[in-house]
């Protein structure tokens, strides 16, 4: 019976080993943030009350035999698997999981016909486009949890509670200065607060009150960034605050001239700040003095620009939703040279850029493209397979360790996860 439920490969299993097993992936099953779909007979939705009784009868019904494995043997040794009564201490609020050991609890597994040689390292499902990059982990947020990964294993090795302040379908991504992690974790009313936490442990390290000028932005999609010399830069209303990431203080706030902000960007030599803001402006100001440098708009586009990246050559965002979503860049940040950049997203899926190893990257449901900061040139392109004709979608594509990671979803398969990337030499360089 245990077979069935969690099969094993020849060799000593204990029972900690099977009920932390049918735990574990109970756990993850019930993460999941999306509602699954109707299912015919035993559905996913039984799976955490199976693995729950599984887990009790095992234990009940083997505590005679554990006891005396024990006094014959001594305590037994768990491997990669921790002992769940004896898990390591944990900090204040947060969910404590197995530390990498150098072996991942699930085998690669190669998407069939994947860009990239893509392979699924981490199968779960986590909150689209908040896959991000710090020295030596990557940082996704769930409905209800912002998650630590090893890009090594690809284990969920830390998790803390968290849940986003902003509506569902538009991003709230980490943002990672030094070894500390910012969120949102509060978008309403008249104050804005950021939240901190540890990179390691994912301890709550500060939360930092922004008082909010006139009315918040009723899309916002990417409202908080970093710059170069490590402050955080978040819309609040009619302006953008700056935040000193170390002292934890608002240090500067520059008024705009039109908002609501919907997103904001720092340049990469940290001398220009750009925000769009209503019917697709794109603003550009001085983050120093706050003075407006320039300002251009996106004619004929009845959706806001959001999700701005900027890059030595100008500035990346989208505008549109749904199927009608696209990426576009504006050399030198004007819109009136837009062009047009992969062919966007379907099913409500996201196409959106990241800036991460020196290249720009763009996802979505049809391809993955990676193309030049400072031109905007596409440097190559691959084909997003379908799953029995139903999309899939690759993006939020991001460099730790040497290695491109991007989370991948099937709707069809109820697959989703992390997945690592083995990009073309065309990724690596480009023309000046």
């Amino acid at each position: 019976m245990l077979h069935r439920v969690a099969p094993e490969p020849p060799g000593r299993v204990t029972v900690e080993d099977v009920a932390f097993r049918l735990a574990h992936q109970a756990g993850e099953s019930g993460r999941r943030h999306r509602e699954p779909r109707a299912q015919r007979g035993w559905g996913w939705g039984w799976a955490p009350v199976l693995a729950a009784a599984s887990v009790f009868v095992v234990a009940g019904a083997s505590a005679g035999i554990a006891a005396v494995v024990t006094s014959h043997h001594g305590p037994a040794s768990s491997g990669n698997v921790i002992n769940p009564t004896s898990a390591p201490a944990s900090t204040p609020g947060s969910s404590p999981r197995p530390e990498s050991t150098g072996q991942p609890t699930w085998p690669p597994e190669r998407i069939a016909d994947g860009p990239w040689d893509a392979e699924l390292i981490s199968p779960d499902e986590f909150t689209e486009d908040s896959l991000v990059s710090g020295p030596d982990s990557l940082y996704v947020t769930t409905a209800n949890s912002l998650d630590r990964i090893d890009p090594v294993t690809g284990n969920v090795v830390t998790s803390v509670s968290y849940e986003s302040p902003v509506a569902a379908g538009y991003p709230n991504r980490p943002v990672v200065t030094g070894n500390t992690v910012w969120l949102l974790s509060s978008y309403s009313g008249t104050s804005v607060v950021l939240t901190g936490y540890d990179g390691k442990t994912l301890a709550h390290v500060a939360s930092v009150g922004v008082p909010v000028a006139g009315q918040l932005a009723g899309t916002p999609e990417g409202v908080l960034t970093s710059g170069s010399d490590g402050y955080l830069y978040v819309a609040t209303g009619s302006s953008v605050a700056v935040v000193n990431s170390g002292t934890h203080r608002v240090i500067k706030r520059i008024s705009v001239s039109s908002g609501p902000v919907t997103s904001v960007a720092v340049s990469p030599d940290g001398s220009k700040l750009y925000v769009s803001t209503g019917a697709v402006d794109l603003l550009t100001y001085n983050p120093v003095t706050g003075a407006e440098l320039g300002s251009s708009n996106m004619p004929g586009l009845a959706s806001v620009a959001g999700n701005l990246v900027a890059t030595s050559g100008g500035v990346w965002g989208t505008t549109g939703v749904g199927m009608t979503e696209l990426a576009w860049f504006a050399p030198d940040a004007d819109l009136s040279r837009m062009v047009r950049l992969g062919v966007g997203a379907g099913a409500g899926l996201d196409s959106i850029p990241t800036s991460t190893g020196g290249i720009v990257w763009i996802g979505g449901s049809r391809t993955l493209e990676c193309a030049s900061p400072v031109t905007g040139q596409v440097l190559e392109t691959a084909t997003i397979p379908t799953d029995g004709g139903v999309v899939e979608n690759f993006g939020s594509v991001t460099i730790a360790d040497g290695h491109a990671y991007a989370y991948y979803q099937d709707e069809r398969a109820h697959k989703a996860g992390v997945v690592i990337l083995a990009p073309p030499a065309g990724c690596s360089s480009w023309r000046t």
